[in-house]
């Protein structure tokens, strides 16, 4: 960890909202009939997983439960990196009349959130999509607003958040602040 860097939330504190967001989710569906996630691959790819585990665990359901990779839908991909790396999708279901629930680490321009909207689009055509975010840091770009919120921080721009998961080999669970190098 840099001289810098502020650790936000500590592991049982991450494991605290991600419970949080799947009880939300419960009471706006319960039984999860027709709810499908979708993780926003580097981040909400491993909580959109965490959820289906805990939604299982409350409730005996495990919702379908996809990833995607939205690379070539962003629209500053190609200022980004001239030659982008780009993952696989898997929605092995059909999105067709389901709610979706987007799942994302770090909700803050909202032009990853456009970018997968975009993509889930191409999918199929669902009845309603639906946003979860551990974080919102706030500072949007575009008029997107999470459903569902982890937490709410009042992070300055050039505040980097970042979502630090076991799943994605971090040492442990955590949410860390650092200042971006100007």
């Amino acid at each position: 960890m840099g001289a810098q860097d502020k650790v936000l939330f500590s592991a049982e504190q991450v494991g605290e909202m991600v419970r949080a967001l799947a009880l939300a989710i419960l009471d706006r569906h319960p039984g999860l009939n027709r709810v499908a996630l979708v993780g926003i691959r580097r981040g909400g790819d491993h909580l959109a997983n965490r959820l289906q585990s805990e939604l299982q665990a409350l409730c005996g359901v495990a919702a379908d439960t996809g990833v995607m990779d939205i690379t070539l839908y962003r629209d500053d991909w190609t200022r980004l990196h001239a030659r982008p790396k780009v993952g696989r999708t898997a929605i092995d279901f059909s999105l067709d009349d389901r709610v979706v629930v987007l799942v994302d680490d770090v909700l803050y321009t909202g032009r990853t959130v456009r970018a997968a909207l975009d993509e889930l689009i191409d999918f199929g055509r669902p009845r309603r999509i639906e946003l979860a975010a551990l974080i919102d840091r706030g500072w949007r770009e575009l008029p997107i607003k999470a459903d569902y919120v982890g937490a709410t921080l009042g992070a300055l721009p050039e505040d980097v958040i970042e979502v630090e998961l076991t799943e994605a080999g971090a040492e442990r669970d955590r949410v860390v602040s650092r200042r971006r190098n100007s």
